[in-house]
């Protein structure tokens, strides 16, 4: 059978669904043609392949290509400041209130062009694709006007222009009240859901539509607008939940069919009930738990309990998670919430992909799939979880190519 290349003498954790724990094949093949998988198991029950390329594996781990499917990658300045201000005792809430947080980067993006918001993020991109990512989830929501909001997604679709990656956009409008709109937190909704919204979507920008339901972000009533605008322009949804209080949102978010939930510390049994029937991913955050010094864990059990898909993801930004390893992410998501290494790499791989509603290209090594692997210089999977700050990584494929 023709393949453009093959990878032989390998481990394999594919992460198939229909496979115990990771899916492991002790013996294994992989074979790419045209980028995508055409086949991935065992060399014992492989077809004969004429390859274009042939690599030995030496008996390497191979993995799907990590995904981060929640990061505010694309953004000006830095909140160092911000950082020490917390040091001294300063909360999250307290320095937003004080006009720091969001609308402190808001400044910084306003000012920068689409070309230096760009020239920004490659040096965090570059930081995960070092640690085998392919594919990564990219919000908007630090420039808070139509033409701000505009140049930042049209920056974060640049990035896989610049980096063989895979890049999924979410416009998140709804993020924060710009000063504009002070004491007008329905009027700039309005403005999200009739003028920005449309435009976005005219433009083919985002992938999704995303809000922060918080009380220091916006009421649940407000997030229902938000989502009804996104339905009506066929743009599914994502939802910053229950960081720091339950507002119900995931609940909400699991109504509208919701591709995930975010955050969730503070996520109750009726909403982990919503997102179980609806089949809406938790994407857990351990780099915001940790840096915000969160002392409320997520209801992991509760989660897992009910069989919600439990996702991981960096929250690369630059207030409450400036984290660009997803490997650490995994080490975080261990020590501090308890996940098994099975969990950690499931959710930097298939369900971070089912996360951003493409679990049927990515996520997975199987027969059809794009040709997205990492391959490890490791002796068990657990070391890709164990160690910090250590990148075993021997090699990144993307669509088929080193």
């Amino acid at each position: 059978m023709r393949c453009d290349r093959v990878w032989s003498k390998a481990r394999l954790a594919t992460l198939a669904a229909d496979l115990p724990g990771l899916g492991v094949v002790e013996d294994g093949v992989v074979a790419a043609l045209n980028g995508r998988i055409l086949y991935a198991g065992p060399a014992a029950d492989a077809p004969a392949f004429e390859a274009g390329d042939s690599i030995d594996c030496e008996g390497r781990w191979i993995t799907p290509g990590l995904i981060d499917p929640h990061t505010h990658l694309v953004h000006g300045g830095d909140r160092a400041h911000e950082f020490e201000l917390r040091l001294a005792g300063a909360s999250y809430e307290e320095i937003a209130r004080a006009g720091g947080g969001i609308v402190s980067t808001m400044k910084a993006t306003r000012a920068a062009s689409q070309d230096e918001l760009l020239a920004g993020a490659l040096p965090r991109l570059d930081a995960l694709i070092a640690e085998g990512l392919t594919t990564i989830e990219v919000k908007s929501g630090y420039g808070l006007s139509l033409d701000d909001e505009l140049k930042s997604l049209r920056a974060a679709r640049a990035l896989g222009q610049a980096r063989r990656v895979s890049v999924a956009t979410t416009f998140l409008g709804a993020h924060a009240l710009p000063p504009e709109y002070a004491g007008d937190a329905d009027g700039y909704i309005d403005h999200v859901c009739y003028q920005m919204i449309p435009a976005v979507a005219a433009e083919g920008l985002a992938d999704a539509v995303d809000a922060f339901c918080e009380g220091i972000g916006f009421s649940l009533a407000q997030t229902r607008r938000v989502f009804e605008a996104a339905r009506e322009h066929g743009l599914p949804v994502k939802l910053h939940a229950e960081q720091l209080s339950n507002l119900h949102g995931a609940a909400l978010a699991a109504e509208f069919g919701a591709l995930s939930a975010d955050h969730l510390e503070h996520l109750d049994a009726e909403g982990i009930a919503a997102m179980a029937q609806a089949g809406t991913t938790a994407v857990l955050l351990p780099g915001a738990f940790y840096f915000v010094r969160e002392t409320k864990l997520p209801p992991i059990e509760a989660l897992r309990a009910a069989g919600v898909p439990l996702a991981l993801a960096t929250d690369c930004n630059p207030g409450t998670s400036p984290l660009t390893s997803l490997l650490l992410t995994l080490n975080m998501a261990a020590t501090l919430f308890r996940m098994t290494v099975d969990e950690c790499l499931a959710g930097v791989t298939r369900e971070a992909a089912r996360a951003l509603g493409r679990l049927d290209d990515v996520g997975t090594l199987e027969a059809g799939k794009a040709c997205d692997l990492a391959i490890w210089d490791i002796e068990r999977p657990a070391q890709l979880v164990y160690r910090m700050g250590f990148n075993p990584l021997h090699a990144r494929v993307w669509k088929g190519l080193s």
